[in-house]
């Protein structure tokens, strides 16, 4: 197995976890950590929420319990608050913060932040500095193609990073503008390779171990991060590292739909240990429906899913969906 080092900090070369708003909470951390993410990315922390003072915010910014290769991140576009926020996380024992320039969401780029800061190059560098002079600990950077179609920067913000103090860059190579839809374009990723030194984490339309595998061969990035396809298939992880580490680079068969209910449950008991049962089954609503892609008639199953409010809930859409299809496997698991 092939390792890289961000910073100080040595992680294997399969992949790692993308940071997700309300997807990668600790529960879907913990899972996909165990199936072999490399490194795990935290829901994105505002740092004006943590300079007045939000508990949940700063919970944000918390490792759960032996939660070793997790990874908070930070978005803002106040440099002493990102300071202040990134000092916070090392003091909860972060080894690398992340820092969020890549968000495309309008209500954090509506207020200077996120996939908005490609359009502002000289603040962003003040934020980099900022947090990389508060801290001791490794100082990374989560960035998009460009804004748009015509302001394709990538290039020059990863050199403005490295200038700035960041020890990785991790590129989403779509623009703001795509938001999630259409192609990720690849050569970008090649291009901010070869236009830096520290390590570039390439991201986009990974969604099998195959096309981990092409990223890392057609880009050269040091690793790969891999977000929607995870959702509801942490699984995946081990997938990729299982082809890595075999010469004739087979897949591994799909998981039963016991195997796969096993896993949602696995996954609901985590959210009610760290939330309680009634804001976790709430949450796990979505977290259920990502898991039943691929299953004939998931469209009803997820209607289903909308009213679970205990685990008593859940373990009887359970039996429905076993009774219902025995025997089945899952297979078109997709983004």
């Amino acid at each position: 197995m092939d390792y890289v080092r961000i910073g100080n900090v040595k992680v294997k070369k399969t992949a790692v976890l993308a940071p997700m708003a309300g997807v990668c909470d600790y529960a879907q951390r913990v899972l996909c950590s165990e199936y072999g993410a490399s490194l795990v990315y935290g829901e994105m922390a505002s740092s004006a929420g943590v300079h007045f003072g939000d508990k949940k915010t700063k919970k944000l910014l918390m490792p759960g319990k032996g939660e070793d290769s997790f990874i908070p991140q930070i978005f803002g576009n106040n440099p002493d608050f990102m300071a202040e926020t990134a000092r916070l996380a090392e003091s909860y024992d972060a080894r690398i913060i992340d820092i969020n320039a890549g968000c495309p969401m309008p209500k954090i780029t509506g207020g200077g932040a996120g996939a908005a800061l490609l359009k502002t190059p000289l603040l962003l560098s003040e934020i980099i500095n900022a947090v990389v002079k508060a801290v001791s600990i490794s100082v990374t950077v989560k960035i998009r193609a460009g804004w748009d179609k015509d302001n394709i920067n990538a290039v020059e913000i990863a050199k403005l990073c490295e200038a700035s103090g960041a020890v990785a860059i991790t590129i989403h190579a779509r623009t703001r503008e795509q938001m999630y839809t259409g192609r990720a374009d690849l050569s970008l990723i090649t291009d901010v390779k070869n236009a830096v030194k520290i390590p570039v984490i390439g991201n986009g339309d990974v969604t099998n171990a195959a096309e981990c595998q092409k990223m890392y061969t057609q880009t050269g990035c040091d690793l790969v991060m891999v977000g929607r396809a995870a959702w509801g298939n942490p699984r995946l992880f081990s997938e990729i590292e299982s082809y890595f580490k075999s010469d004739c680079k087979h897949e591994l068969p799909p998981l039963t739909l016991d195997e796969r209910i096993d896993l949602m449950t696995r996954h609901i008991d985590l959210l009610i240990d760290d939330k309680g049962e009634n804001i976790a089954l709430k949450q796990a609503r979505a977290h259920i429906a990502k898991y039943l892609r691929g299953i004939k008639g998931a469209a009803a199953y997820r209607n289903l899913c909308s009213k679970l409010t205990t685990k008593e809930d859940f373990l009887k859409l359970s039996g429905i969906l076993k009774n219902e299809n025995k025997n089945s496997f899952i297979n078109d698991i997709g983004v």
